[in-house]
């Protein structure tokens, strides 16, 4: 079995648009303001072009299982940090999770985060995803702020 992580490129793309479903699908059931329908989360493109960002995928014999994204923002001016990168987009494959390959994605974005000079590194997750929770957990993310919402469309205000 030949594994290798890599940078993606814009020939990457038509498998990157599946997992980029396949994200959207999985974050569903989490969230009810969701549209439904083919939506889209990311300018893939942009994210593989952009000198403020990078796709890294996972090949395991030629076929991509596995993507990730880190982005390069300014961060708010009251903070100690000027920047920070923001990760998102990880995707595995279904067949080859539990394998720990999210890990080595991730490995792999916080080595260009650092090359950077970013060292603040940020993602969001939804509260219920306990699985994802636990896994970015386990690469040493910890809990920080909780985002709330509330719909008030049918309130009786």
């Amino acid at each position: 079995m030949q594994l290798i992580v890599r940078k993606a490129t814009l020939k990457d793309l038509p498998t990157l648009l599946k997992f980029e479903q396949g994200v959207i699908e999985a974050e569903r059931p989490f969230d009810p303001t969701i549209q439904n329908g083919n939506i889209n989360y990311y300018d893939i493109s942009e994210l593989i072009t952009s000198p403020n960002s990078v796709i890294f995928v996972l090949e395991i014999d030629k076929e991509i299982v596995a993507s990730g994204y880190a982005k390069i923002k300014s961060d708010r001016h009251y903070l100690k940090h000027e920047k920070q990168g923001y990760l998102g987009f990880m995707f595995v494959l279904e067949k080859h999770r539990g394998k720990q390959l999210n890990q080595l994605i991730i490995d792999a974005l916080l080595k260009w985060c650092k090359t950077h000079h970013i060292y603040e590194i940020r993602l969001d997750l939804y509260q219920g995803n306990i699985p994802a929770i636990k896994a970015y957990e386990k690469a040493g993310f910890k809990k920080h702020m909780i985002n709330m919402r509330l719909d008030i469309e049918n309130l009786d205000l």
